[in-house]
This record gives structure tokens, C-alpha cells and sequence, in this order.
């Protein structure tokens, strides 16, 4: 019984330090979340999901800035913890919105349950999407959440205008992936709710697959995938190989782990802002094709 429970806290804190920054020797948490910024940074809220069970969603988001010309919706990899996008909702610029939501089955949302359908939840966190007349919206999907908000984007094309993969899950792990996945399926049943469904939706993932790589494929918008050279989750080549058979961007960030939203969040909003600029020169060109028509 000793030896489960050691392995119990094994997974709990290796999958946990996915959404951390960094620990001190003492072993305590010293990643910022909302409580650490001034009022009015960041507000959170809730909403009811886009599927006809209604679960309860919760969400972090900046306050409504009616000048921001974009809004950002994220897409958090698993276990689902939107606390952690905190420094990122913090960085963002006075003329950006952000959203990003715990997805169904984790932290402060409902079901209790995994929510293993990568549609479904493509369809539950669709509400992000709502937009003000003349607001662009740009998606990230962060690992897990990659498949999530590719096949957002494909489902509501007329209202996603870019869309960002960040350290992206498609299968591929790394050695740390595949080491804390195979005990966590082995001790899932002992584990807390949000780690059990995290195992729970990366063991159902993979038949997904081929229908997440069509959408992919038939994307027009700009995709930019950004991944660190230093990511043991999920190879830097899986991002490599992903971006070069589909013709996408690839921003390959220095000494950059699994987790850019904690190591590297400077380099994340400037890949953002990147797709931006792709998106917007493209509708540029555009405009100027069909007015010279």
C-alpha cells in the first residue's frame, strides 16, 4: 500500500508541475495565479457549455476592453487548470482580450467526469468564440488542447481567423509523457478527479486522430505551431514533422519546455501576435484582390 501511494504522489506532483513555473527546493509552488495581480487584471466567470447537457464552465478572462481588435481564446492542455494562464492574461496588451476556460471535467468546471469525445468539447467551449462586431478571434491550443481547438476551428470557420498550436499533443510523447501516463493509467483508479480524467481523455485520444488531422488539413486560416527545444512531453520533431507536411509556420522557442505559458510567456504572445500579423496581411491581400476585381 506504501509503494501505491508513493507512485499516487508521484504522478500528482509530476503532473501537476505541467501548470508550474518552477518549484523551490522546498518543494513550494512559486507560479503566479489571479490572486497575485492587482484587481481588474483578470476577472473570473462562468458560462454554460455549448452542448444541450449545459454544463457549468468556468473561465478566467481580462476585463471587456471595447478597443481590443482581437480576442484570444485558449484552449488548456490536461489536467485543465486556467489558473495557470494567469501570467499570460496578465501580459497580454491593452488592445487584446483573453479567455481561457478549465475545460469540461477539470478544477471549477462540470461534468465530474471525463469528457472523453474531442468534439464534444470542441462544442462545450464553442461560447468562447462570441465576439463584438469587427472583433477577430485567434484560438491557441496548448497540448492537449491542440486537437481541441483545431477542430473548433474547423467547425465554426467563419468565426476563428487564426490559430496557434502550442507545444501540441497528437500522439506523440516524449519520455516524460510516456513514463507519467503509463503509471497514471496503472493508479488511475486511486487518483484525484482531475488527474483520473486526464489519463481518462489522453487514453481515448488516439482514435480521434485521423479525423482531427482531416480538419487540420483543411484549414485556410493561418495555423502557427510553437514548440521549445527543450520539451521532453512532446518531441520538438513531432512539431517539426506536423508543421512541414501541413505548410505552417513553426517557432521553434530557445531552451523553451512543455510549458511555455510558465517558462517563456514573452515568446508565446510574440508567436501569437505573429499569427496575427499573418492573418491580418492575408485579409489585406484579399481586400486588395477583390477591390482591384
Amino acid at each position: 500500500m506504501r509503494f501505491i501511494l508513493k507512485i499516487i504522489g508521484a504522478v500528482f506532483v509530476a503532473l501537476s508541475a505541467a501548470c508550474v513555473a518552477h518549484v523551490e527546493p522546498a518543494g513550494e509552488e512559486r507560479f503566479p495565479i489571479s490572486s497575485d495581480y492587482p484587481p481588474g487584471t483578470m476577472e473570473r466567470i462562468a458560462f454554460a457549455a455549448g452542448v444541450p447537457e449545459g454544463w457549468r464552465l468556468s473561465a478566467l478572462r481580462t476585463p471587456e476592453r471595447p478597443d481590443a481588435s482581437w480576442k484570444i481564446v485558449i484552449i488548456t492542455g490536461t489536467p485543465s487548470w486556467s489558473e495557470f494562464w494567469a501570467p499570460t492574461i496578465a501580459g497580454a496588451g491593452a488592445n487584446r482580450e483573453i479567455i481561457v476556460a478549465d475545460r469540461p471535467g477539470f478544477s471549477l468546471s462540470e461534468p465530474r467526469g471525463a469528457v472523453r469525445d474531442l468534439t464534444k468539447q470542441a462544442d462545450a467551449l464553442a461560447p468562447m468564440l462570441q465576439a463584438r462586431p469587427g472583433q477577430r478571434v485567434l484560438i491557441v491550443g496548448q497540448s492537449f488542447g491542440a486537437p481541441v481547438a483545431t477542430l473548433m476551428v474547423q467547425r465554426h470557420p467563419d468565426r476563428v481567423d487564426a490559430l496557434v498550436l502550442v507545444s501540441a499533443f497528437f500522439g506523440d510523447r516524449g519520455p516524460t509523457a510516456r513514463r507519467l501516463f503509463g503509471i497514471g493509467a496503472i493508479a488511475r483508479p486511486l487518483l484525484p478527479r482531475d488527474l483520473k480524467n486526464s489519463i481518462t481523455e489522453v487514453s481515448a485520444q488516439g482514435a480521434q486522430l485521423p479525423g482531427v488531422f482531416d480538419a487540420l488539413r483543411g484549414l485556410s486560416q493561418p495555423v502557427v505551431f510553437v514548440h521549445g527545444d527543450n520539451d521532453n512531453f512532446v518531441p520538438l520533431e513531432a512539431a517539426r514533422r506536423l508543421s512541414a507536411e501541413y505548410g505552417r509556420t513553426l517557432i521553434e522557442v530557445p531552451s523553451g519546455d512543455h510549458f511555455l505559458n510558465a517558462c517563456c510567456v514573452p515568446a508565446l504572445l510574440a508567436a501569437i501576435e505573429t499569427a496575427i500579423v499573418e492573418a491580418e496581411g492575408r485579409a489585406s491581400a484579399q481586400g486588395h484582390i477583390t477591390a482591384a476585381r
